[in-house]
């Protein structure tokens, strides 16, 4: 099952982009965006949204029986084993939603879900701290190409999400 992919310059947060697509009938998608102003967190916080890293967020239809904690899981399994591929340091899922490199925030992951005709959509937002990382008081973060010989490229990385979601949509019960 293929994913239409939504290109942006610049958006207030992925996620809020993702919804407005389902209100309008797209049945599934992956975003990307260059620029984030109002990156969503856990508990409402923000997303530092720097410059080079990366932004996007997939949507798409889900089973309205499927536990949470099964996509939770799945999500950051996706993400762990892209990374995984790219580094080689210790890469650690810290619960509910980030990815550690050497207890070190890399990657958050925001999920949503929202109704729409009688059916139940899926919103993953992921930022990736691709070439930088926000200075955050009491929670030490990093970066990807920190603990590479060669620059990745945000772009190669978002096609692989994008292929790795959808080999894997029919585990979301899509």
């Amino acid at each position: 099952m293929k994913l239409k992919k939504y290109l942006y310059k610049k958006v207030e947060s992925t996620n809020n982009v993702a919804i407005r697509l389902i209100k309008q009938r797209n049945q599934r998608g992956i975003i990307l965006t260059d620029q984030q102003t109002k990156g969503k967190g856990q508990r409402k916080n923000n997303w530092i949204s720097m410059r080079g890293n990366l932004f996007l967020s997939v949507f798409f239809e889900i089973n309205k029986k499927k536990p949470l904690s099964t996509i939770v899981n799945l999500n950051l399994k996706i993400i762990k084993k892209i990374i995984n591929k790219k580094i080689n340091s210790l890469i650690q899922i810290k619960k509910p939603n980030d990815i550690l490199i050497n207890k070190k925030k890399v990657c958050g992951i925001l999920q949503e879900t929202i109704f729409m005709q009688n059916r139940k959509y899926l919103i993953v937002g992921i930022g990736i701290n691709v070439s930088n990382s926000p200075k955050i008081n009491n929670y030490p973060t990093t970066f990807l190409n920190n603990y590479t010989n060669k620059k990745l490229n945000r772009l190669e990385l978002f096609k692989e999400i994008k292929l790795l979601y959808e080999k894997n949509l029919r585990s979301f019960g899509v």
